[in-house]
C-alpha cells in the first residue's frame, strides 16, 4: 500500500459546494484520499467531482449502485467518464450485476486511464445482528454474512469490499491479503459513534489490516480539518504495514 495519508479517505459528507470547498481548501497538500458520497453529489452533481480531481484528490465516488445488471452498466460507464480512483455496488445485487458494473467501467474509462477500482459494500455499519436476521430475513451472524458477500463479489470480479475494520480479518482469509477493504466506522477515542454499530478507532482498522479507512466528522467538523487529520496520521505511524 501508499503512503499512510493516501490510505485515509476523508469523507466529504456536506449538503453544499460552499462547505464541502471550504474544507476541500483546508486540506490542500495534506495527500489525502476523499469520498464523495450521496449527499453531496447529489447537491453538486459530476461538475464538482471533476473540479475535485482537477485539485488532485483521489476522489472515492460512493454511490453504491444496486440496480438491474444493464442499468448497472450505464451507470458505471458513465461514472467511468469522470476519472474517479474508486466506485462502489451493493454486492447484494448479485453476481450477473457486479460483473455487468465492472464491464460499465471497462468500456467508460477513457483510452489510457485507469480504471477505477470497483468495491462492493458487503454489510453497512449500521447493520445490527436484529436487523439482519430479523428485518433483512437473512439467516447467520453479520460475520458469515459479509464473509459470504467478499467471496462472492471477488468471484464476480471486483477490486475488494465495504466492511466494517472488525471483519477485515475474516475478509483476508476468505479472499486472500490483496483483496482491498475499505473501512468506514472509524471513530477516534472519544469521538460519538452516531448512527453505526460495527465501528473502532483508525489504529485498531489498520492493526485488523484494512487497506484504507474512511474518516467523516471527527475530521470535516474540526476547527481545523488539516490538523485533525495530521494527529490521525501521527497515531497511525507505528500501524503501518
Amino acid at each position: 500500500m501508499g503512503k499512510m495519508e493516501e490510505r485515509v479517505m476523508v469523507a466529504l459528507d456536506f449538503p453544499n459546494i460552499t462547505e464541502a470547498s471550504r474544507c476541500i481548501e483546508m486540506l490542500s497538500g495534506t495527500g489525502v484520499y476523499v469520498k464523495i458520497g450521496m449527499q453531496l453529489y447529489y447537491a453538486a452533481g459530476p461538475d464538482y467531482v471533476r473540479h475535485v480531481k482537477e485539485q488532485g484528490y483521489p476522489v472515492f465516488l460512493d454511490l453504491k449502485v444496486h440496480d438491474i445488471p444493464n442499468t448497472a452498466l450505464g451507470a458505471m460507464q458513465s461514472l467511468a467518464g469522470l476519472e474517479v480512483d474508486m466506485v462502489n455496488v451493493h454486492v447484494a445485487g448479485g453476481r450477473k450485476m457486479m460483473e455487468a458494473a465492472r464491464e460499465g467501467l471497462e468500456k467508460g474509462t477513457p483510452s489510457g486511464s485507469k480504471r477505477p477500482l470497483l468495491i462492493g459494500v458487503t454489510q453497512l455499519t449500521s447493520t445490527t445482528q436484529q436487523m439482519l436476521n430479523e428485518e433483512l430475513q437473512i439467516q447467520g451472524t453479520v460475520e458469515e454474512t459479509v464473509a459470504r458477500y467478499a467471496r462472492l463479489a471477488r468471484d464476480s470480479g471486483l477490486d475488494g469490499v465495504v466492511a466494517s475494520p472488525l471483519e477485515v480479518p475474516l475478509i483476508k482469509e476468505a479472499c486472500g491479503p490483496h483483496f482491498l477493504t475499505v473501512t468506514p466506522g472509524i471513530r477516534p477515542v472519544g469521538a460519538d459513534a452516531g448512527d453505526q454499530h460495527r465501528i473502532t478507532t483508525p489504529e485498531q482498522a489498520f492493526r485488523l489490516g484494512a487497506d484504507y479507512i474512511v474518516i467523516g466528522r471527527a475530521i470535516t467538523k474540526a476547527d481545523n480539518p488539516a490538523q485533525a487529520l495530521h494527529h490521525i496520521i501521527q497515531t497511525l505511524r507505528g500501524c503501518e504495514q
